[in-house]
């Protein structure tokens, strides 16, 4: 799966904490929904660093597995 980062993330708005994340302060992703060809991925205790663009079909296929118990 192909993924590049986007160096203007942290101007993005429409981040979220993904349900999977520890709320605890740890472990925390946040994730955008409603882009239209990828899903941006990055970690909320740095939101001004790296952003994951993961392509949507690819996205797909790794929730369907965390949902299925495959990961």
């Amino acid at each position: 799966m192909a993924s590049m980062t986007n160096p203007m993330a942290s101007s993005l708005s429409g981040w979220r904490k993904s349900s999977y994340s520890n709320g605890d302060s740890g472990s925390c992703l946040e994730i955008q929904d409603h882009h239209p060809t990828a899903v941006p991925v990055r970690d909320s205790k740095v939101p001004g660093g790296p952003t994951l663009l993961i392509p949507a079909p690819g996205w797909s296929t790794f929730i369907n597995a965390v949902r299925d118990g495959s990961l």
